[in-house]
């Protein structure tokens, strides 16, 4: 995924610190070495022999806490509106002991996948939860992490989706979007952790809130803003009524338009709104299996990929998905739009494995205004994953390896470096053990599950 697309047969990869230092073949390491760093002790060594070594994908849209609450109402088919509007009271129950083993499990989930880069959208704060909360998790695990200060004050009282018990109010949220920024935020190169800020929905939040937290991130570096826009029909009929206008319309209204934004999911825009995405440099997360599980439509993401849209993947909620399968994702995105979406006919050539691959690398890059990830290239951050192509599940893929991680059945990682630790090797996750973090998981989504009256 550097700038030429190079893939490279027998390749290795040399790294030192968080960055690497040297890529290209096999054959050509010793004598780089002889040359460059004569002397030099290497303190480990991989033998990846029978893999594809990619870049580390990236997660631009995720609900992390939504583990704790898969399969409710996927299974029934609810749309988006009727299954937000049942998990409300539930989401109601978190606790910030919630908050930080939901994100645990669903970052271990994801880098297991082969995701090092983690954009989550936490919107709603319950009994006390924060947004530190899973800062503190991703910090355990050892994620490049992009948490996004998320917000819902539009209740139902307003003329909202949300109920107010799950709202907060305006000064509130905002004095917390400062709060977060100025104790996590890192805008330097290589950094591993960047806030955002997030109202959740045109449905949720106003327009007074929008335009403010545009002009409070811009006061910032590098502080991105994100929201969920155009993700559904419902969602359209919702912002004519409430505000007269598209919900691209809504956006450029308040302020939400640049590099420095980006948008989950656009399922909808017109064929003029992707001219405006192009033109604005505004970014779009393409969240495929969230949008075929809630109903709510195939994005048009060949004609955004062809206009210069930066577009990037994401898992999107655990709950409105129920994994966090980010090579799985970019499988998906791959056929998805071979489907095609209404009025485009079906075509198996529409979308590449490639180009799938791109999207969940250097689109996400793109779209989180990253140019030290994305890619295995000197002096990039050393995020970069390994995926067994000699398995029972490639057997017979050799003529195209790369594209075998795509159209085969969507593999574990082997390996996991980001930033240059170690975080997965010979398939086995390195920072803590899972199964009491699982179990400890599965008895708070009980708790809630019954406080809630879901469950007795």
């Amino acid at each position: 995924m550097d700038e030429t697309r190079r893939e490279i047969a027998n390749g290795a990869l040399f790294v030192e610190d968080n960055r690497i230092a040297w890529v290209g073949p096999t054959a050509q390491v010793e004598t780089w070495l002889a040359q460059h760093r004569p002397g030099a002790a290497i303190d480990t060594m991989i033998d990846a022999t029978g893999c594809v070594v990619t870049p580390g994908l990236v997660n631009c849209h995720h609900h992390l806490y939504q583990t704790l609450t898969r399969t409710i109402g996927t299974g029934d088919g609810k749309i988006l509106f009727d299954w937000l509007k049942f998990l409300y009271p539930i989401w109601a129950e978190m606790t910030p002991e919630a908050v930080y083993v939901s994100a645990k499990v669903g970052i271990s989930e994801l880098v297991l996948s082969g995701c090092t880069t983690v954009a989550d959208h936490l919107y709603l704060y319950p009994n006390g939860s924060k947004i530190d909360d899973e800062i503190r998790a991703a910090q355990e695990i050892g994620v490049r992490f992009h948490p996004t200060r998320g917000s819902m004050s539009l209740g139902e009282s307003k003329g909202g989706l949300p109920p107010d018990r799950v709202c907060d109010t305006e000064d509130d949220i905002l004095k917390d979007c400062v709060r977060a920024i100025e104790t996590f935020h890192d805008p330097e190169p290589f950094s591993m952790l960047r806030i955002g800020l997030a109202p959740c929905s045109p449905f949720s939040v106003t327009g007074d809130l929008m335009r403010e937290s545009a002009a409070l991130a811009r006061t910032y570096p590098l502080v991105n803003l994100h929201t969920h826009l155009a993700e559904t029909k419902d969602e359209d009929r919702f912002c004519v009524e409430m505000f007269g206008k598209r919900p691209i319309e809504y956006a450029e209204s308040v302020d939400w338009a640049g590099e420095d934004v980006w948008f989950a999911h656009m399922v909808h825009p017109n064929a003029a709104e992707v001219d405006w995405l192009a033109r604005t440099h505004s970014g779009v997360c393409h969240c495929p299996s969230s949008n075929m599980i809630l109903a709510s439509g195939i994005a048009p993401v060949r004609d955004m990929v062809d206009k210069k849209v930066r577009v990037g993947l994401g898992v999107d909620g655990s709950a409105s998905n129920d994994g966090n399968h980010m090579l799985g994702e970019a499988r998906m995105a791959m056929l998805l739009q071979r489907v095609g979406w209404p009025g485009f006919e079906s075509r198996a050539d529409r979308f590449t494995a490639r180009e799938a691959l791109e999207l969940a690398t250097l689109g996400g890059a793109s779209v989180l205004r990253r140019n030290d990830i994305g890619s295995l290239a000197v002096g990039k951050a050393a995020d970069f994953v390994a995926f067994r192509v000699d398995d029972l599940a490639h057997a017979g893929s050799l003529a195209d390896p790369l594209a075998a991680l795509l159209t085969c059945a969507p593999a574990q990682a082997w390996l996991s470096v980001i930033n240059g630790r170690l975080v997965v090797r010979d398939g086995q996750f390195l920072p803590f053990e899972l199964p009491s973090v699982i179990e400890t998981h599965n008895k708070i989504s009980r708790q809630m599950l019954v406080r809630a009256g879901v469950l007795s």
